[in-house]
């Protein structure tokens, strides 16, 4: 069966995918694609303005640094103009990642960076990064794919465009270490660095927030009564407004040093709310198992 048309307020929906080499296009044209959207990848920037005008559903377009007459510049003041003439939301989609994943990812699968043949990895990376910053400035969805599955891209692209705008807002709760660097996709962070840290509890020291073990010390921890209870005061009346406001995906991250305990908690604890809440709500924990010896 054939998915609707991906529309806001029954207006077509454009989407140009762009990002680091990499870092998942093919995959998010393909989750695309399956959410009811046309998809053409390494369109010419001069090509974009008659195959938008010229078509009657939801595209999704690919570009990046290996595209023919690549501009970032020239890039943006197209849409800008189509915008304009055409009155279609179009937005783009940067996909990220971390040089040294990318650099991993280059090294396991033998193929040379596009951007360059005879030069290092690293700096090709950099300078991609650099040629790329000014769309994803302007980028409506800045997806960090350092550490997301293909299953949970096509999760996010599926949140955002699948379907009609008129549908329920949907939540993203992820922990994460500071560590490890923040989401680059979070819309709200909260920092739980100030609970006490199981880490150096011996006999805690290798479990998660998930386990009872360590649920039952951080939840007699004093500070965290009072933090739950304003931290859900907050959100309770942000996400009513966060959907009258159009938006259909909010991503909250909340950070402790390594993502294994006291994050992970407190996440828990923020998903038993939301389903009493019957939101629509998906968890990730990104950093749970990144290093056990960590908290």
């Amino acid at each position: 069966m054939t998915p609707p048309a991906p529309t806001t307020s029954g207006v077509r929906r454009v989407v140009v995918v762009t990002g680091l080499s990499g870092a998942g296009k093919s995959s998010a044209l393909r989750a695309l694609e399956d959410s009811g959207f046309e998809t053409v990848d390494n369109l010419p920037v001069a090509l974009i303005e008659p195959v938008i005008t010229a078509g009657s559903g939801p595209i999704a377009i690919g570009i990046d640094v290996r595209t023919r007459d690549f501009n970032a510049s020239r890039l943006l003041e197209v849409l800008a103009d189509l915008r304009q003439s055409t009155g279609l939301p179009i937005g783009i989609v940067f996909l990220d990642c971390d040089a040294e994943i990318l650099g991993q990812r280059y090294t396991e699968s033998r193929r040379p960076h596009p951007a360059a043949e005879d030069l290092p990895v690293a700096v090709c990376i950099e300078t991609e990064r650099r040629l790329l910053a000014p769309l994803s400035e302007q980028a409506e969805l800045l997806i960090d794919t350092s550490r997301l599955a293909p299953a949970e891209l096509r999760r996010i692209l599926n949140g955002q465009y699948s379907g009609a705008a008129a549908r329920p807002l949907r939540v993203f709760l992820t922990s994460f270490g500071y560590r490890y660097g923040l989401p680059r996709d979070a819309d709200l962070v909260f920092d739980v660095r100030f609970l006490k840290n199981p880490h150096y509890v011996p006999e805690l020291k290798h479990h998660t927030g998930k386990e009872s073990e360590v649920a039952d010390f951080i939840s007699r921890d004093p500070a965290l009564a009072p933090f739950l209870e304003r931290l859900i005061q907050l959100l309770d009346p942000l996400l009513p407004l966060y959907e009258a406001e159009g938006k259909s995906y909010l991503t909250i991250a909340i950070g402790c040093t390594g993502g294994q305990h006291r994050s992970v908690y407190v996440v828990e604890r923020l998903k038993a709310w939301l389903a009493r809440r019957n939101a629509a709500f998906s968890i990730n924990h990104r950093d749970i198992y990144a290093n056990r010896t960590t908290a």
